[in-house]
């Protein structure tokens, strides 16, 4: 998909509309839902005053290659230290690798460099991508592949098998809608995963190409 021919991504809109087709959010938030708009456009304008290092990862950056995801989130890659600069953000959680926050009533999760494989995504695997609020550094088709075939191994020992299912089909319409390269990124992981783990990606990557293999031959 070429940035210059489809539509700009507003980031506040495609938030604003799953929060609001989700009838399970808090009635405040779906009695007055436009005001996400706002917090979007402010939050984005916030990382960019105070000159914050971060990548755009998650559904928002999926939407750059594919269409039709749905996110109510902000998902980015960011240091501690750039986390600490943001007072406004409000945290909910935080680990090793990752840090729940909320921007007002934005939900905002981040992915921490201290991880060595998001660190490598935030380094060799961004660009600049035109969103309506304003340019963004986000995850190339490439980075988005690897951090979500990184995240399966885990998702599938916690049993979390919406989420899993979500990953599996993002990842199969990046290759089918683009046809990347796979076998480099899967070598990729050979330095973050452990080998039971890298097995089990292996296996996933080739299901996935079988999927993608029946469907065009039906088509």
């Amino acid at each position: 998909m070429s940035s210059t021919t489809s539509p700009r991504v507003h980031i506040g809109e495609i938030i604003r509309n799953a929060v609001l087709f989700n009838p399970a959010n808090p009635q405040e938030i779906l009695m007055n839902p436009d005001i996400l708009i706002e917090t979007v456009s402010r939050f984005f304008s916030v990382l960019r005053e105070r000159q914050i290092d971060y990548v755009l990862v998650g559904g928002i950056a999926l939407l750059q290659y594919v269409e039709g995801r749905n996110t109510e989130d902000i998902d980015l890659i960011m240091a501690l230290s750039a986390l600490e600069r943001l007072p406004e953000l409000q945290l909910e959680s935080c680990d090793a690798d990752f840090a729940r926050s909320k921007f007002g009533d934005l939900r905002v999760d981040v992915l921490l460099t201290s991880n060595p494989l998001f660190d490598e995504v935030r380094k060799r695997y961004t660009t600049t991508r035109r969103f309506v609020e304003q340019d963004i550094p986000c995850a190339t088709l490439e980075g988005l592949i690897l951090l979500k075939l990184y995240a399966l191994p885990s998702l599938y020992r916690q049993g979390k098998f919406a989420r899993v299912g979500l990953y599996e089909n993002d990842i199969a319409t990046l290759i089918q809608v683009h046809n990347p390269p796979i076998q480099p990124l899967v070598q990729k992981l050979v330095a973050y995963l452990e080998p039971s783990d890298l097995t089990h990606v292996e296996q996933i990557v080739e299901e996935i190409q079988e999927r993608i293999r029946r469907f065009e031959e039906r088509s």
